[in-house]
């Protein structure tokens, strides 16, 4: 991946997954995040795993060749002193063997040998493969199967601590080192041989190295290891109840590369009714009453109970942002077949999630790029305690959601002026999870009871949303709730000419996260003042607003980078970059006015002009990017301006030319060219537009009437 991002590859990535970048230039950017998101942290776990493999092989390796080296030296001592033999034990019953009597007074965290459950020192069936006979010992070597077979009786019965004890040639004596001899013969017998292992060592603490004082010995959970209370560090004053991990095992965890925090991707295919079965019954299982008499209430308190109790672990699914495109609209769409007459009504209206986003007066109308959940709707088939987390819509633009049938939705919300105060109380009460994702928010995986943002001053508004009903989000208002059971909903953004502003707001707040934008909003901007004629007044009015404020910062730091010496220009067509090519290496903001590369070309990486300041880079050796001339701006700021101030101009020639008397009076032809003008611009249904119109049609009568009388075919009632 490190390689990708370096040589900025994605495009072909996706092109050779088969994606065609022609119908979506965001794709290689999509495939990024998503990339990153959900496959990059499995490929960091596999390679540190492979990374551990590695260093317990080379510590394995390193300690049986001590041993091979161990074994080769008592060899060859006891081939000097051929008169010493080995000894064999006596059968001595083992006190390893004795299980220590449960004591079901004390709570019971002790090393698992202590009775109870199956732990205790006499192996179950099934961890003795079955036969009801203790396994061997893997460590001692005072078993004698030689060649003659003389030793295999006393095999069974000899005790494997006294085996422990024996003393091999002359000399200084290690305790329980076999000799090759007896490795060979035990090997050949089967018996595994581990020499690195210790049995004893599992029932001594890894601190003080001692075995007493067991009723105060802890054993680790994940490790085996024991260890006394008062050993630790702080001391624990008693036993603690559940799983307990020793300070090797947690420092190991801590240690792990952090996995995404979020929804695990569901594995089970179903379809959509297979889907409402397991739902219903889901249900109706948890609650242990019909589904129709579960009350809403119910189940509200219920969720909130599950997610404020940590120990509690309750499963469910979620059809989240299925694409219409693949698996149909809810709505009625003109290229359905066999439409009635009431399917084609609802398949023309503004209402219908297919058609609001591309209405003429939707700044999203503008952009090209069939954007999945933003200009085509998603599905959502929900089940009981299905969640959306807490979340603002990307770019910050209105969003609209029809829930078609089934069980009601419970929304949570407020409004844009409590979001940064909100996103500070999330922040603060999950630190952890923030240190590792800042941007954790914009995954739509945070979730947190209302009661604790009221707490902190933020008023939260609360709606049950029931069958037939829509729901209407507004910009950069933060939303969140569940479903109360087995449900199908449509959802989708659209933008009015108001939210532009708040568009170019949410794309300053993106670089400042370091987020990657949808689409290029200065782009958008620079679109619709190319094609200004084709755009609504209000459309056009709020574009001219926005791109004065684009011109003027464009100006500014194009003004910054000619004074700090940067000389060097070149006119860059970003729009027929792939995204992923033309994001800010800084802020990963998508640049089209300009940018900033090295003129040296040691690296392809662009930047934001804003960044500017803070470049460790020569300005002689920096090269500006950009896509129009700062004229080439004003002129489309002209054409903007022009657009939205048509139609005050064509107001008042209307009102002059139907006010006139006299020989002031406008001909019939100019009074049409004054109504095709408004038809063609699209100008708003008024009073004036109005009597323009009745206007026109009385002249197309008295003209009709003048042209028969004038060629005498006139009809007269007999």
């Amino acid at each position: 991946m490190e390689k990708v991002n370096e040589e900025k590859k994605w495009s072909k990535v996706a092109t050779d997954i088969g994606y065609n970048l022609s119908a979506n230039r965001n794709l290689p950017s999509l495939l990024k995040a998503h990339y990153e998101r959900i496959l990059y942290p499995l490929e960091v776990f596999e390679r540190e795993e492979r990374r551990k493999a590695a260093a317990r092989d080379k510590v394995k390796r390193e300690a049986e060749e001590q041993q091979g080296a161990s074994g080769e030296a008592v060899k060859q001592e006891g081939e000097a002193n051929g008169d010493e033999r080995e000894y064999k034990p006596h059968n001595i019953p083992s006190r390893m063997k004795g299980a220590v009597p449960a004591d079901k007074d004390k709570a019971g965290r002790r090393s698992k040998r202590y009775g109870g459950g199956g732990d205790g020192a006499s192996p179950s069936k099934e961890e003795n493969g079955g036969s009801g006979t203790p396994k061997k010992d893997s460590v001692g070597g005072g078993i004698d199967e030689g060649g003659d077979g003389k030793g295999s009786s006393a095999s069974n019965s000899f005790s494997k601590e006294l085996a422990r004890l024996q003393f091999f040639g002359a000399g200084p004596k290690m305790a329980g080192l076999p000799t090759e001899k007896t490795t060979k013969d035990k090997s050949r017998a089967g018996a595994k041989i581990s020499l690195e292992y210790d049995p004893l060592a599992k029932y001594m603490c890894q601190n003080c190295n001692k075995g007493d004082s067991e009723e105060k010995m802890l054993l680790c959970d994940g490790c085996d290891d024991s260890y006394h209370t008062f050993c630790l560090m702080p001391p624990l004053a008693e036993i603690p109840k559940g799983d307990w991990r020793c300070p090797k095992c947690v420092a190991a965890e801590v240690s792990k590369p952090m996995e995404a925090f979020g929804f695990e991707q569901a594995q089970k295919e179903y379809t959509l009714q297979t889907f409402g079965e397991m739902a219903d019954q889901f249900k109706s299982d948890y609650f242990n009453m019909p589904v129709h008499l579960i009350p809403t209430q119910l189940v509200e308190k219920e969720y909130w109970r599950i997610l404020e109790n940590i120990d509690e672990d309750v499963v469910v699914e979620y059809g989240a942002d299925l694409h219409t495109i693949d698996h149909g609209s809810g709505f009625p769409t003109l290229t359905s077949k066999n439409l009635s007459k009431e399917d084609e009504t609802y398949a023309r209206s503004e209402w219908n999630l297919n058609r609001l986003p591309v209405v003429p007066n939707s700044i999203l109308s503008s952009i090209d790029l069939d954007i999945s959940g933003m200009k085509v709707p998603w599905l959502y088939v929900g089940m009981c305690f299905s969640t959306f987390c807490w979340h603002t819509e990307d770019h910050w633009t209105p969003s609209i959601n029809y829930l078609h049938w089934g069980e009601p939705k419970t929304w949570y919300g407020f409004g844009a002026q409590w979001a940064e105060k909100a996103e500070r109380v999330m922040r603060e009460s999950a630190k952890e999870l923030f240190n590792g994702q800042p941007d954790l928010l914009h995954h739509i995986v945070t979730t947190m009871n209302p009661n604790v943002l009221q707490s902190h001053g933020i008023p939260v508004v609360r709606a049950d949303q029931h069958a037939g009903e829509f729901m209407i989000t507004f910009p950069r208002g933060y939303h969140a709730g569940f479903n109360h059971g087995y449900n199908l909903a449509e959802a989708v953004n659209f933008a009015p000419p108001d939210w532009l502003e708040m568009g170019r707001r949410c794309v300053e707040h993106y670089s400042a996260m370091r987020r990657y934008c949808v689409f290029c909003h200065d782009e958008l901007v620079c679109k619709m003042a190319t094609q200004a004629d084709r755009l609504t007044l209000q459309v056009a009015a709020a574009t001219y607003e926005d791109m004065v404020k684009m011109l003027e910062e464009e100006k500014r730091m194009r003004r910054q980078l000619l004074e700090a010496g940067v000389t060097e220009a070149e006119r860059e067509a970003f729009e027929l970059l792939p995204d992923d090519e033309r994001q800010c290496a800084i802020c990963k903001t998508t640049c089209f006015n300009s940018a900033l590369t090295a003129a040296d070309g040691k690296t392809s990486d662009i930047m934001c002009l804003r960044h500017f300041q803070s470049l460790d880079f020569d300005p002689e050796k920096l090269i500006l990017r950009y896509r129009y001339t700062l004229d080439e701006l004003a002129t489309l700021l002209g054409n903007l301006k022009a657009r939205a101030e048509c139609y005050d101009f064509w107001v008042d020639k209307t009102k002059k030319a139907l006010e006139a008397k006299g020989d002031d009076r406008v001909d019939l032809a100019e009074l049409k060219e004054m109504l095709e003008e408004a038809q063609e611009r699209k100008y708003p249904v008024t009073e004036l537009l109005e009597a323009l119109q009745m206007t026109v049609d009385e002249g197309d009568k008295c003209q009709t009437v003048a042209n028969q009388l004038g060629n005498k075919k006139v009809c007269t009632v007999g």
